[in-house]
This record gives C-alpha cells, structure tokens and sequence, in this order.
C-alpha cells in the first residue's frame, strides 16, 4: 500500500471516530460558521469493491451499509443526517438552490432534484452533498453573504463552464461579490493521469481559448490539467487568486486513500462532498 500522502499548507487529513477525511485550510479558516470535507474511501462498512466508505446509494451496495457510512460521516463532522440535501447528477450544468424545506432530499426522501450537478444555499443546518470518484469536487463559500455551493465538475461540466455557472448564479441570486468566494478545488484525476483523445483536446480549446497552457501530449495522447483548468475559470469570474485554493491530489494516484473510476477499472465506490452553514 501507498505511503499516505500528508497534511500541508493546502489539506488537513483528518481521522476521527475512525473516518478520515480531509478539509481544506482556506475554509477551515471559517470553521465557526462552516462546516466541510472531502471523504475519503476509508472508515466505513461497505465491503468488497467499495470497502469501505462507499458513500453512494446508486450502487450495488447493501443500503443499510451505506447509511452507516453517512451516520459515521454526520457524527464525525458534528452534523445531522437530516439535514443532508443529495444532489442528482448527469454531467451537465444544472445548479438548484435549496433550502430548509429540501433537508433530508436523496437519503430519507423521496428527492425531485434530478440531473443536478450543482447545490446552493444560504440557509443554516442545509447540508450539501455532491459525489465523486475522479471528477472535480469545487466548494464554494462566500463569509460576507453566508453562501455556499457545492459543484460537481467532470470534463463534460467543466466543458460546459459549471464553475462560472455556480459563480453567476451566487451573484444574480444572493448578490454575492466574486472577491468575497473562498473556492477549494479538491482531489480528483489529475494531469498525470487524465489521459484524451485528440477529440476531447479539441473541445477544451474551442471552449477555453487559453487552456492550451494546462494541456501537454505524450505520444498520440493529451493530458489536461482539470484543477488548474477549473481555477482559472473562477479567476475569469473575479475570484481573488490568493483565494482559490488548489488541492493538486489526484484521485488515480491515491487510490489506496480515494475511489478512483479509473484507478479501479470502474468497479469503485463514490466519495462526496459536504459542506453546510452552522446557525449563528
């Protein structure tokens, strides 16, 4: 197995109650008012090809295995089950707000958010939950407004410009100031192992004109740097760069500690992302 990779300036690797996940430094700044982490494939129940903190229903699972692993991740973060909103997701750019009367949403209800990449609120007690196993998990918080976002980012919603969807829609809906957002762009496939087609390539510098700076070719094959990407669009945006924090882990590489799509041959367990405002 892997040597796990450290806490640092960007990342704190946590363990608690036998959980581990991770929280980003820029948002833990906050942690009076926010609570957020990135999980981890570790700490939970579920057996065999996603041992062991699948985080997903939509798998073949066992369903009470996976509502264990939610129940350790609400106790070791100090939140409530209940108060979790599950997001839908297609690889689109659909972004919902949602609010009290949408706790419990995709876990013990019945939800109508459907094809939805992306979730928002500025209401207290509303945990966000998005999920994961390669692709790009983007947080979202502005402390002047109270609002977060969480948004789901694979190359598809990355193509399709999520990130600045979430960003627009922060200022059009809650009047938020680009300056204010924290961003933490967190672990997924990075540029060392996100391999395209000439196709793909293509698409990515007909959207972005200036990506050709985090794409480079080996052989026949393109590697692009979605994090770095992805930071750049909030840059666009008007996200002060000393505020956008890069994880820089790949997904892929740390497989021993994250599920990995590719890492392993699509036969894998999901992560999430969860963030919710604490009442004031």
């Amino acid at each position: 197995m892997k040597e796990r990779f450290q806490s640092n300036q960007n990342i704190t690797y946590i363990e608690k109650n036998g959980v581990e996940f991770i929280q980003f430094n820029n948002l833990n700044k906050y942690s009076d008012i926010l609570v957020h982490c990135f999980t981890t494939r570790r700490g939970g129940v579920s057996e065999g090809e996603y041992e062991s903190l699948n985080m997903a229903f939509n798998k073949k699972d066992k369903r009470e295995n996976v509502e264990e692993n939610y129940r350790r991740v609400a106790k070791a973060l100090g939140i409530d089950t209940l108060n979790m909103v599950l997001s839908n997701q297609v690889h689109d750019s659909k972004i919902r707000i949602v609010s009290d009367m949408d706790r419990g949403k995709g876990i013990h209800r019945e939800s109508d958010i459907i094809g939805v990449d992306g979730l928002m609120t500025d209401c207290p007690e509303v945990a966000l939950v998005t999920f994961y196993a390669d692709c790009v998990p983007v947080f979202l918080f502005d402390p002047v407004k109270r609002v977060i976002a969480l948004v789901h980012s694979g190359w598809r919603g990355t193509l399709k410009n999520i990130s600045r969807e979430a960003v627009v829609k922060m200022e059009k809906e809650f009047g938020c100031d680009p300056r204010d957002i924290e961003a933490a762009i967190g672990p997924s496939i990075g540029q060392c192992c996100f391999e395209v087609g000439e196709e793909v390539y293509a698409e990515f510098v007909n959207a972005f004109d200036w990506c050709q700076a985090f794409c480079k070719k080996v052989g026949d094959k393109w590697y692009i740097d979605l994090q770095s990407v992805i930071r750049q669009v909030l840059k666009s945006e008007g996200l002060q760069e000393n505020k956008i924090l890069i994880s820089g882990i790949c997904t892929k590489c740390n497989n021993d500690v994250f599920f990995s799509h590719r890492g392993d041959n699509g036969k894998t367990g999901t992560l999430t992302a969860i963030m919710q405002l604490k009442n004031p």
